[in-house]
């Protein structure tokens, strides 16, 4: 008689392999690595505020819901079971997963996780607001798009993009789906996240559960200190606009097979774009490559694309090199000599699979002659008081300048009509997010600075809301600031 064969590919608790896999879920076991916590969201590792964005632009891209919502035991439990079915074994291929992406459970924690991260609408003028404002209405729109799903009749809608402002000059397209195709997105991440993160190199950091830019800072200090101080610091020419379709797609076969699948995701990738003009006029155009920053999807593909870098530089280069990626931005570290052989290496890799090294912006250094900077970081080599070399790393002076130019548009004179409490909470706000961020290592100095200029940035303030009254540094000293204004003070002190 012909053994039964598990008609999910392995996603449900049936016989053989996917069987053992369900079985003493969350036990400890010594045949499989421990399960990551797929659902402990991504680490508050950069500022929810826009000050950051100047230094950490992956958060444009992120379409990756809100960290930290609890999960669904049914849908953690598929999660663990994909997981673990990927990593025991590497070369399996999932062949069928689109029945997960609508099941109503899926597609309800999808709705939830979007719907709490917010965000703009759609080429269709559908708000999220619009959507939850009536629970009866919500439970009845995810019903019919289930149903879309179920009868195979779901067409994503052409992707809305409008320009944002780059901190180096310049702007960068943000492509927002409509509502529906963020759910449905959501609820293909949460099927797939799992079969991917089980191949992940452990040295790629962005937009994945568990990981940080804060890691990824540790893991460079590490390697410097091991002798690799030769640095390339590399910078991709628009990355996400750039991945090629059809190469994208055959990584993503690698593990999946699923037809109805592959095909959602080209449907996604091949969406056409509508363009927001200066003059406040649109126009559509065709989306030949690239997978547009804003999507729910985007940064997930964007690391499967990069997966054979991190495992070519990590773990196939004799030099043994280590390179720290964080979606798209990424540094290699090696032994003096080797950097400009990496580079040129590098750049050959790229240039076979549709992508380019930013020559303007790409160099090789000494990082004991000169710093460099990563994700808002400045690394350099400092001497100690007692005469010992360390790796200082601290806000770079842009992120610093972004910090001090939110709290100015937030305390100019044209907003003294406001009540103190409101500008207090959103001053607070702002730092209280670029401070978890760059309260690593040596912030103590720049905190300080920082300290001082927020303060006297509100003493102006309400000197101002005041009639410029006299005595304004005895009447609001940076103490009585910081005590009873609420105003949040930066720590000054190891944490």
């Amino acid at each position: 008689m012909a053994r039964k064969q598990d008609s999910t590919g392995g996603t449900t608790p049936q016989k053989g392999e996917a069987e053992r896999a369900m079985t003493g879920v969350g036990g400890v076991r010594s045949s499989l690595e421990a399960v990551p916590d797929l659902w402990s969201g991504e680490p508050t590792e950069e500022p929810r505020d826009a000050t950051c964005s100047a230094e950490v632009k992956s958060r444009e891209g992120r379409g990756d819901g809100p960290r930290g919502l609890p999960a669904p035991d049914k849908v953690r439990q598929l999660q663990i079971t994909l997981y673990r079915k990927a990593k025991s074994k590497p070369e399996y291929r999932f062949w069928s997963l689109y029945g997960e992406v609508q099941r109503a459970d899926v597609l309800a924690t999808a709705w939830r996780r979007v719907k709490a991260n917010a965000g703009a609408p759609g080429v269709d003028g559908v708000t999220i607001e619009e959507l939850a404002a009536d629970a009866q209405a919500e439970a009845v729109w995810l019903t019919a798009l289930r149903e879309e799903l179920h009868r195979k009749t779901y067409r994503p809608a052409p992707v809305r993009r409008v320009k944002i402002p780059k901190a180096s000059g310049g702007y960068r397209g943000l492509g927002i789906p409509t509502v529906k195709d963020r759910v449905v997105q959501m609820a293909m991440y949460l099927v797939l996240m799992p079969i991917f993160e089980a191949d992940f190199h452990p040295r790629s950091y962005g937009f994945r559960p568990g990981c940080s830019a804060h890691q990824a800072v540790g893991e460079i200090r590490e390697a410097l200190r091991m002798g690799k101080t030769e640095v390339v610091d590399c910078d991709l020419a628009q990355y996400f606009d750039t991945i090629p379709h059809r190469k994208l797609m055959r990584q993503v076969a690698r593990r999946v097979s699923d037809g109805m699948i592959l095909k959602l995701i080209k449907a996604w990738l091949r969406a056409p774009i509508l363009e927001e003009e200066e003059g406040g006029g649109r126009r559509m155009k065709a989306n030949p490559c690239g997978t547009p920053q804003g999507g729910v999807i985007s940064p997930l593909l964007a690391n499967i694309y990069l997966h054979p870098l991190d495992e070519g530089v990590n773990d196939q280069c004799r030099q043994k090199p280590r390179m720290i990626r964080y979606a798209d931005d990424l540094v290699i570290l090696c032994r003096p000599g080797e950097g400009r052989g990496l580079k040129e290496r590098l750049s050959r890799w790229l240039q076979a699979r549709g992508l380019s090294l930013n020559e303007k912006k790409t160099r090789v250094l000494q990082s004991r002659e000169s710093g460099f900077e990563f994700l808002g970081f400045n690394f350099r080599w400092q001497q100690s008081k007692k005469g010992v070399f360390y790796v200082h790393t601290e806000p770079t002076p842009a992120a610093e300048q972004a910090l001090r130019d939110r709290v100015r548009e937030l305390t100019l004179r044209s907003t003294t009509w406001r009540a103190p409490q409101e500008v207090v909470r959103e001053i607070n706000q702002v730092t209280r997010g670029w401070g978890n961020y760059f309260a690593l290592n040596h912030h103590q100095r720049s905190f300080r600075q920082m300290n001082h200029f927020i303060a006297h940035r509100m003493r102006q303030w309400l000197w101002r809301k005041h009639g410029n009254p006299s005595g304004k540094f005895e009447r609001w000293p940076d103490g009585m600031l910081f005590t009873s204004t609420g105003l949040h003070p930066l720590p000054t002190t190891w944490i």
